[in-house]
């Protein structure tokens, strides 16, 4: 190994928010350390922050923001006393604030580094192959051409968005996430495959801007993870904004043509149909990042599906080099990434920080936006779980009502011996947001109870939770 080589405590390949938290935080423990990062901006330059900063989620809430208002403007200012006349959408100006926005995100990720003292290599990075005398060599190519030295290797490769066999994505006409964030003008017809977070938020975004949205799911029910109650309050909301929601469908030929995309599929009852969209966004998951990595080399055991093998802690196959996010198991969510980036910088300090998989909130930012924390009814159901159940409807929250937001409820399940919150469930206003307070009660093994007896300040969203809380024990005090 050249003597010359620049030489790290650690080396964090990746700089989503797995990789770039994780660099920030093994920093300020003391460690010398880099992040190597390959996204490039349109001029070529930096642009740290991963699929979430830059394809992902921080682009995905601008352009579900800006459409929103856009919806309000059209069809709901009026019942404020507000009158708009020839409202129209500038979608160029729209995707160019998105863009804007994910500038100041990725700037932001540099500024931290330098504050921190990470140093920050851009290009990609890759094992050069086994540790010798237990430093890693890790080359970094295209833009840059260098090699570094590390101790210790964090893997945060992330993920690309799985494509359907023999469609390959053109960004033009078939769409993964990427190519959903940058269409020109809003398409007259909107296909999606896929009913899942990416695939509602996009079509949400195009069909307030006058698409014709058709959602086609391979499942026979509709957000299957969810809690069925708040699944089926989903579809229901969805279709009256005009989704056209077709399940259990089995997806066969899909032709593009010059202008258009051609599917062929069988409904559930086994009837043969075929649709054209202007545009077809394909969200059936997302597949692990490791090309180029050279992860065999390094003797980093990758399995069956092409995740990244760890353990409990994060660790891999080859010592000292760790893996998190994305690229691992668990759920695909941006801040378990950091949870686990985090964590295994404080475990290389020799600390014993725990993450529990059951406290991670999920969100889908759609309007109404849904949230969830813990179990689900139907978990517990199968489990054999006895549970209790008490849920709020908006309809009957005041700062609801005020804002023009009352579809949905809050739902909370709570052990039926020892009343230990055991899940959270809401669809509804600022969902995302709301669903804190359920992670916060179960992770210091709150009671619903504890919920019921905290003072929420009124007329606030959040007294909907109470409320559900007090509903648990059947004692509502405004429904």
């Amino acid at each position: 190994m050249e003597d010359t080589m620049d030489q790290f405590d650690v080396v964090v390949i990746g700089g989503g928010p797995g990789g770039y938290v994780a660099a920030i935080r093994a920093a300020q423990l003391g460690f010398k350390t880099a992040c190597i990062d390959e996204w490039k901006n349109a001029k070529g330059g930096p642009a740290p922050g991963g699929t979430c900063t830059n394809v992902g989620c921080i682009p995905s809430k601008a352009l579900l923001q800006s459409s929103e208002h856009y919806e309000h403007a059209l069809h709901h200012f009026g019942d404020h006393g507000i009158t708009i006349k020839g409202a129209s959408m500038d979608v160029a100006k729209m995707v160019a604030r998105k863009d804007a926005v994910v500038k100041q995100n990725n700037d932001g990720i540099l500024y931290l580094f330098k504050k921190n003292k990470v140093t920050f290599f851009h290009g990609r990075g890759a094992f050069a192959g086994a540790a010798k005398d237990g430093v890693y060599q890790i080359d970094v190519s295209d833009p840059s051409s260098t090699s570094i030295a590390a101790k210790q290797v964090i893997i945060a490769t992330g993920s690309n968005a799985r494509a359907l066999p023999g469609v390959a994505f053109d960004e033009k006409l078939v769409l993964s996430n990427d190519g959903a964030l940058s269409i020109g003008e809003a398409p007259k017809k909107l296909g999606v495959i896929g009913a899942g977070v990416i695939g509602l938020e996009m079509g949400s975004v195009w069909r307030r801007l006058g698409a014709e949205v058709t959602v086609l799911e391979g499942l026979p029910n509709f957000l299957g993870a969810v809690d069925e109650q708040i699944a089926k309050e989903a579809a229901k909301l969805f279709k009256k904004q005009g989704f056209a929601i077709h399940l259990g469908v089995k997806v066969g030929a899909v032709k593009t043509g010059k202008n258009d995309v051609t599917v062929e599929y069988t409904t559930a009852d086994g009837k043969a149909e075929t649709a054209t969209f202007d545009k077809l966004i394909v969200s059936i998951g997302r597949v692990p990042n490791t090309t180029g990595l050279n992860a065999d080399a390094a003797g980093v055991k990758l399995d069956e599906r092409g995740f990244i093998v760890v353990d409990g802690d994060c660790k891999t196959s080859a010592p000292n080099v760790w893996a998190v996010g994305d690229v691992v198991r668990g759920p695909m969510l941006a801040h378990k990434a950091e949870e686990e980036g985090v964590a295994v910088a404080e475990r290389m300090a020799g600390q014993h920080p725990h993450i529990d998989f059951n406290c991670i909130p999920w969100v889908i930012y759609t309007s109404p936006e849904i949230a969830w924390v813990g179990q689900t009814e139907q978990q517990l159901k199968a489990a054999g779980v006895a549970y209790k159940a008490g849920s709020f409807p908006f309809l009957a929250n005041g700062r609801a009502r005020a804002l023009g937001s009352t579809d949905g409820l809050v739902k909370i399940l709570a052990d039926a011996k020892t009343d230990k919150v055991l899940g959270m469930h809401v669809i509804g206003p600022v969902a995302s947001e709301l669903i804190a307070e359920g992670v916060m009660a179960m992770e210091f093994g709150a009671s619903s109870e504890d919920i019921a007896r905290i003072c929420h300040a009124h007329p606030t969203l959040s007294e909907a939770t109470k409320e559900a809380a007090l509903a648990v024990d059947k004692r509502t005090l405004n429904f």
